[in-house]
């Protein structure tokens, strides 16, 4: 007997709660040794980095709609688009997010938000002319369970200590020690080197980690619109026409685009330019065998 779609998918839900646990360690780990070195440096750095993430978490979407490039619309400017947008809101149980749309040729979409409440759904143009309205569905349907499931504020919060690691190897590399360790001017050098160790450590294996907890995220965001739409195969053959065209789009575009990559449905990727290990989205082939296994459950029903 198929296990039921509207079950949790406990496999999923084990890797990313080893994934965070892995980073919760990495980081108690991490800075209780920096702490021991430099707490004055420490505490100044994390309360900095604090700042940039709560500036982040609150103006994510203003931010990532600026990037972008792309601009709300009105029910009177998009119709249909809107139209779609709320019936999904209605199936999701969900607070409907502001509509925008992105001026862009590359096929795309992506959400974002601090909150349900307070969250944005972008589709570019260049998607909306290239797939059927049921494909655009199962798109929007996957923007809305990463809102549904706060995958924005879940990770920027992940990265919250990446970044300290960023600015602490920043400090430590161009600065080195002003002060603080005067009185051991022989060990000195050697604590700043073991500071720089420990802090790109951190930063690189929290990357790492950062990184696959994304894929996972894509994973229950299709699984999500899969329940939300009952219907997977609308999702991939938006994947799929997405993929297709995506290999079309000029490398200008797309470098234009990369640096709001794992917000995308679909990375708009540059030709060699990441392994799979540091992939903020699963390979395609994966995500098109979890919806062909997802529509044999519905079958199942």
């Amino acid at each position: 007997m198929a296990r039921p779609v509207y079950g949790r998918d406990r496999t999923l839900q084990a890797r990313m709660a080893v994934t965070i646990f892995s980073l919760g360690l990495l980081y108690v780990i991490g800075f209780g040794a920096l702490s021991f070195l430099f707490s004055g440096y420490l505490t100044l750095w994390i309360v900095i980095a604090l700042a940039l993430l709560i500036g982040q978490v609150w103006f994510s979407d203003k931010l990532a709609l600026a990037s972008a490039g792309g601009r709300i619309v009105t029910p009177e400017q998009a119709p249909e688009l809107h139209a779609m947008v709320d019936r999904l809101c209605i199936q999701a149980n969900l607070p409907k997010p502001q509509v925008a749309i992105i001026p862009t040729e590359m096929p795309n979409a992506f959400a974002t938000g601090r909150s349900r409440k307070h969250s944005t759904v972008a589709v570019t143009e260049g998607l909306m002319r290239r797939l059927e309205p049921r494909e655009i569905e199962g798109v929007l349907a996957h923007e809305l369970t990463h809102v549904l499931n706060r995958d924005v504020v879940v990770m920027t919060v992940a990265s919250f200590f990446a970044i300290v690691a960023g600015l602490l190897f920043r400090m430590f590399l161009w600065t080195g020690l002003s002060g603080g360790n005067r009185d051991r001017d022989r060990d000195s050098g050697l604590a700043v080197l073991v500071a720089i160790l420990v802090s790109v450590a951190v930063y690189f294996i929290s990357f790492v980690l950062i990184r696959t907890l994304s894929r996972y995220r894509e994973f229950a965001a299709d699984r999500g619109a899969s329940i939300i739409t009952k219907a997977p195969s609308q999702l991939a053959s938006a994947l799929m026409k997405i993929s297709g065209d995506m290999a079309r789009i000029p490398q200008r575009d797309l470098r234009q685009a990369e640096g709001l990559a794992q917000f995308y449905i679909f990375p708009p990727q540059l030709k060699g330019s990441v392994s799979s290990l540091f992939a903020t989205h699963p390979p395609l082939e994966s995500r098109l065998a979890q919806l062909r296994r997802l529509s044999a459950e519905l079958e199942g029903i």
